[in-house]
């Protein structure tokens, strides 16, 4: 497929700048697949569509201040660092701001904390090295440093709203790691999700921090051509056993955001859990469960397009993603699970959003959310 076939028009004005108040008062529209049909309805609604036994699979990763405002020590000149990831101790991959940017140039963030630039990658990122590391380091950007907003949010800085709601409730501190939000979880509150477990809904965690791979562009016109950045997840043996069981026994997995829904379907195509997926979990006597059922965690770059046939997700809560973007390509895929012309997908998405911006519904990270099903 072409990248120019994900491409749509989207009023400026529909670009969400505040999130909705409460947090599960924003709408969501429901898609189902099978017939195309629309509802609309608010996110509070989002337990009448889910059904005892069902799993419900959120992302507990924490987002961290990786916005950092510095200077260069020759000129004094402003520059500014994204953090994006760690490659090892105290050298981070970095988004690099301003003018002049050049190799070994040093900046100064804090009294305690200043970087020097490495090198430049091939994808535009820098090798930054930091004089802090460890806690050390954590401790000092979680002072000077923040709230990684997205481009399309027009802030001069974030606001206090924006450190308390650009952040999943169940986001995990010992879990800090991602540089956006996983923005289908901001809908959630701690009400409705105790509302959702005594219906009998299991909720399941795992952690993905989000990076540069969520957020790069696609630059080449065949979407095939497009490489992933990886990104790092992990999943408990805990989580594995409660999502194989439900999955032999014909319950639902319903996965809170793309993030989410790569990291199931990244495990599922590990060949330990090609093989005991359809094994009995029971007693878990089998060599081969034993070897497949452990603490996974790794580097994710799966990318998942038109063409894709699910094997974890059956049902996906997301929200509304930015034109040509990968996660609208996943989105598609689903819409169009085993349907056999890989556009049929794309084009209920499509419907979909036309009809959200008809409806007025808010896009992009404070956004409102669709339940695909």
């Amino acid at each position: 497929m072409r990248l120019s076939e994900f491409s749509y028009k989207l009023p400026g004005e529909l670009i969400a700048q505040q999130p909705a108040s409460p947090r599960d008062h924003s709408r969501l529209l429901v898609l189902d697949r099978a017939s195309g049909r629309l509802e609309h309805k608010h996110f509070f609604d989002l337990p009448e569509f889910l059904q005892r036994g069902d799993l419900l699979v959120l992302n507990d990763t924490k987002v961290f201040p990786a916005r950092l405002i510095g200077k260069k020590e020759k000129s004094g000149g402003k520059i500014e660092v994204f953090l994006l990831k760690e490659i090892k101790r105290g050298i981070w991959q970095c988004l690099v701001g301003g003018k002049n940017r050049q190799v070994e140039q040093k900046i100064i963030i804090s009294e305690k904390l200043y970087g020097r630039t490495i090198s430049r990658e091939h994808n535009g990122t820098w090798l930054v090295s930091f004089n802090l590391s460890g806690k050390k380091f954590l401790a000092e950007i979680n002072l000077v440093g923040k709230v990684p907003l997205p481009p399309y949010i027009k802030r001069d800085k974030p606001s206090q709203t924006d450190v308390r709601r650009y952040q999943t409730v169940y986001a995990d501190n010992k879990k800090s790691g991602s540089v956006a939000a996983p923005t289908a979880g901001l809908h959630f509150t701690p009400h409705l999700l105790k509302k959702i477990e005594a219906k009998g809904v299991e909720p399941v965690y795992l952690t993905l921090h989000v990076g540069l791979g969520t957020f790069l562009p696609v630059k080449t016109e065949n979407i095939k051509e497009h490489k992933m950045h990886a990104e790092w997840f992990e999943i408990k043996k805990k989580s594995l056993v409660r999502i194989l069981k439900a999955k032999e026994e014909g319950r639902k997995i319903i996965a809170v955001g793309t993030t989410s829904a790569r990291v199931l379907e990244t495990v599922f195509n590990k060949k330990p859990l090609r093989v005991t997926r359809y094994a009995r979990l029971d007693s878990l006597n089998t060599s081969q469960a034993r070897r497949a059922l452990r603490d996974l965690s790794g580097f994710t770059d799966k990318f998942i397009y038109p063409g894709y046939k699910f094997k974890a997700v059956d049902a996906l809560v997301t929200n509304f993603h930015l034109p040509e973007s990968t996660l609208l390509m996943l989105v598609s895929a689903f819409a169009g699970q085993a349907m056999k012309k890989k556009s049929v997908g794309l084009g209920k998405i499509k419907k979909a959003y036309r009809e959200a911006i008809k409806k007025n519904y808010r896009f992009f990270s404070y956004g409102d959310a669709m339940l695909i099903k």
